[in-house]
């Protein structure tokens, strides 16, 4: 039996950017939280708390082939709508810290 795998996106997000950063994110949202596979969909804007990132994203997947397939899906809106992160990222001066994780069980 597999378990649910969940993508973890960190971001550091100038206040300048902000705007900008969290319209891509919710047009990238809205393809995410359609695909088959995707459980649960947080955004999460910190409010208290020493820590840098200013952002967190966190998506639940079935399973990591349903990962795979969201990332050609977002690879072609990406490619429709000319959008380069990274380029943004570094016109913003946004830093990220992606990553995929997976819920361990700390019971026993």
């Amino acid at each position: 039996m597999t378990s649910q795998i969940y993508r973890v996106d960190k971001f550091i997000v100038p206040e300048t950017a902000q705007q900008e950063f969290l319209a891509k994110v919710r047009t990238t949202h809205a393809l995410l939280r359609s695909l088959p596979g995707c459980t649960q969909e947080l955004v999460l804007e910190q409010t208290s708390g020493p820590g840098s990132y200013n952002y967190v994203t966190v998506l639940g997947w079935s399973d990591l082939a349903s990962i795979e397939a969201a990332k050609i899906e977002v690879q072609k809106l990406h490619a429709k709508t000319d959008f380069h992160p990274q380029v943004m990222f570094n016109r913003l001066g946004i830093q990220a810290d992606l990553g995929n994780y997976q819920a361990i069980d700390i019971s026993t």
